[in-house]
């Protein structure tokens, strides 16, 4: 099985992380075993967007295959405070056994959904689509991706694999020109493979489109720059073929500012590498 689709196996060990060999000894000292059925809720206690939320109803299900739930809110829908987002009903025990590790789940990847969600709405009204980079906890790329949809962005390339991305490193190590490089490995790409090249300034850009690359990562231009090369290339013979992409000095004050230059995505590496998690909270009574 592929690792990278296996969630299952990284579920299990974030509970074998929480549980280890003993298991939930406060559980077991306090309730004397399975304990009572008990109905939990998980509920917003700030504003945001869900992600994550299957992968909780998941660690129930992995923890004890008993346990009843409901989802009330799932991947992708806004929340507000108090809003119920899932019940369970179960032996005590199994909720409490699985409750931070479902909570840990959905705050982290709500959380990526949540700034991605500010981000894109900075951009309304423009062309630009903001994107996710590579900047991922390891191991969890695919749920960090994953929340990012949920928050309205869009994926960049998933890993080294699937699209090609040609940074300052490459340029400074192949042999060539940009526009030789870009050339030379649209030659040896598989048909319909994308080519990213990035930018340090506008002579490269160009070099870069002429080449023949799908996408040119303006890499740390300022606004005014920014502005001066999508005027450039509206006269570029590919720029139909073409997509500009803003990068680097990225966040929630500045976004609104290079979304309005014109430019048709905008990368951003702390929507998966510096969100902070969404308030979500469990409580438990028993089960009337």
């Amino acid at each position: 099985m592929d690792p990278r689709l296996d969630t299952d196996a990284l579920l299990r060990f974030a509970l074998a992380e929480d549980l280890g060999e003993a298991g939930d000894v406060t559980s077991a000292f306090a309730l004397g075993g399975r304990g009572r059925r008990g109905h939990g809720r998980i509920l917003a206690k700030a504003h945001g967007w869900l992600s994550g939320v299957a992968l909780a109803v998941r660690v129930f299900e992995l923890v004890d295959p008993s346990i009843e739930m409901v989802v009330h809110k799932g991947d992708g829908e806004e929340v507000v405070p108090k809003d119920l987002v899932l019940e369970m009903t179960g032996p005590a025990a199994s909720l409490l056994e699985a409750e931070r590790t479902a909570l840990n789940v959905m705050q982290q990847w709500s959380g990526v959904a949540s700034l991605t969600a500010q981000f894109v709405a900075k951009t309304e009204g423009t062309k630009a689509r903001i994107v996710d980079t590579r900047k991922t906890p390891p191991c969890w790329r695919a749920q960090a991706k994953a929340a990012v949809l949920h928050g309205g962005g869009m994926n960049h390339r998933i890993g080294l694999y699937d699209q090609v991305l040609l940074k300052e490193n490459h340029f400074a190590t192949a042999e060539g020109t940009h526009r030789e490089v870009v050339e030379n490995v649209k030659a040896e790409a598989p048909d319909g493979m994308v080519i990213i090249a990035e930018a340090q300034n506008l002579e490269e850009a160009q070099q870069i489109a002429d080449g023949g690359a799908d996408v040119i990562l303006l890499d740390n231009f300022t606004v005014d720059q920014l502005r001066d090369a999508v005027l450039a290339f509206e006269r570029h013979p590919r720029r139909r073929d073409l997509e500009l992409e803003a990068s680097g000095g990225v966040n929630l004050g500045t976004v609104a500012a290079i979304a309005r230059t014109g430019v048709d995505r905008i990368s951003v590496g702390a929507l998966t590498h510096s969100a902070p998690a969404l308030d979500l909270s469990m409580l438990l009574d028993i089960d009337p």
